[in-house]
């Protein structure tokens, strides 16, 4: 067993047998590795990296190949945490990268909520030697805090083999790994593998639950729209026209749009309200222009939760 492992990995990057001396490691099996599921797994990582980077025109191909100098990771912390480290951009060493990615795993760690004695299933050295499983493991952590909103392939789980090597010589388990979780358990405030968003189930219970969010939303909107001497009365008539809604995500995001950004059809600014958010990384891929210019309340509800969600959270992790 031991032999086909080390056989696999010198077909891509030889595995220095040293290397693992003293502690375990797990490699993925060649298998699980053709698992469909795992490649939608790492197609949905990419995906959700570059619509979150693409302000920053940073682009990836692989999950393995693309973060292991800590480029990327620095670049999603910022982003997500408004964290803005004393690094080097572009570490071209390998003892510079190291040491990026010490800073940038430290941050992110506390970020994570992970202490000292959490199970870490990532570390410098694994990141670093492009090991799939860590990474996997992290951007997966990552999502979970920053984005709970996005959705990623339910119950992906691959098989590994746990290696030890000792003065003994080799110790070797076979294990399952879970990347993410089954649809079931996920979380309230996810969306459902079945496409059933929380915006969607709060228009299914009592008007008076209604009510009581759509009054927190407004809320929401006039405090943040304050500042600017505007207020809003009536959401589905005053963000039809996508004026309201681009100046909301500029108060929010801290940026200026321009006058001739905007345009005398609502459709127009609206499309541009939600390519923002794209850029943002809120993907609401499910929601057209037109829906909000047609003051659809459902289509209207889920950009300003998906506004609220975010600005809580980097309320709550950039505490004033």
């Amino acid at each position: 067993m031991e032999a086909s492992i080390f056989e696999y990995h010198k077909q891509e990057d030889p595995v220095d047998v040293e290397s693992f001396q003293g502690e375990k490691r797990k490699v993925i099996q060649p298998a699980s590795l053709k698992d469909p599921n795992l490649d939608k797994l790492k197609e949905a990582l990419v995906d959700w990296i570059n619509r979150t980077l693409k302000p920053e025109h940073i682009v990836v191909q692989s999950v393995e190949e693309d973060l292991y100098d800590g480029l990327v990771l620095h670049h999603l912390l910022s982003r997500f945490a408004s964290i803005h480290l004393s690094l080097e951009e572009i570490a071209l060493t390998s003892s510079a990268q190291i040491r990026k990615l010490e800073v940038i795993l430290e941050e992110l760690n506390k970020r994570l909520g992970l202490q000292d004695s959490s199970p870490i299933k990532w570390n410098v050295k694994l990141i670093h030697n492009k090991d799939l499983l860590a990474t996997i493991h992290l951007l997966v952590a990552m999502v979970k805090a920053f984005q709970p909103e996005l959705i990623l392939p339910p119950n992906v789980k691959v098989e590994v083999v746990a290696v030890e090597v000792g003065k003994n010589g080799i110790k070797s388990e076979v294990q399952t790994e879970i990347l993410t979780e089954d649809s079931s358990t996920a979380s309230d405030s996810s969306v459902s593998a079945e496409g059933v968003d929380p915006i969607e189930q709060l228009l299914k219970l009592e008007a008076n639950k209604v009510n009581t969010v759509k009054k927190a939303l407004l809320h929401f909107v006039n405090q943040n729209l304050a500042t600017l001497g505007l207020q809003v009365a009536d959401m589905d008539k005053q963000l039809a026209d996508g004026v309201i809604l681009l100046l909301l995500i500029g108060q929010l995001e801290g940026f200026f749009i321009p006058l001739f950004s905007f345009h005398l059809t609502p459709i127009q600014n609206v499309a541009l309200a939600l390519e923002l958010l794209d850029d943002m990384g809120l993907q609401l891929s499910n929601i057209d222009p037109q829906d909000i210019v047609s003051q659809d309340t459902t289509a209207t509800l889920k950009v300003l939760y998906a506004l609220f969600k975010k600005h809580k959270r980097q309320m709550r992790e950039d505490p004033v």
